[in-house]
């Protein structure tokens, strides 16, 4: 597969992803992409007849601990940290331009 992609093939999806690639850059990509796409052929050349579909090799289990209710902080301890407040609430700064 690696000899049938081309280096054009890679500009053009870099340009598709807006992605500027210096002409080093476009032959080092070219290279590695061609490797990877070997890979996908050699697994996809496998045969997986009765191998079961799997999402995850083995079986998940959560390890988060369990919720306990516990003292927090009283508010006006933490907006009394805080750098600005405004109304019982963190002041931040606006973002893009938004109206309040």
């Amino acid at each position: 597969m690696a000899s049938s992609l081309r280096r054009e093939d890679v500009a053009k999806v870099a340009k598709l992803a807006r992605l500027t690639l210096s002409e080093a850059e476009l032959d080092e990509f070219t290279a590695q992409l061609g490797q990877v796409l070997e890979h996908a052929n050699d697994i996809a050349a496998l045969d997986l007849e009765g191998v079961v579909a799997t999402a995850h090799p083995f079986g998940l289990i959560n390890v988060v601990r369990a919720d306990e209710r516990r003292a927090s902080l009283a508010r006006d301890d933490v907006l009394a940290m805080a750098p600005d407040t405004q109304d019982g609430r963190f002041a931040v700064p606006r973002i893009m331009g938004e109206a309040p």
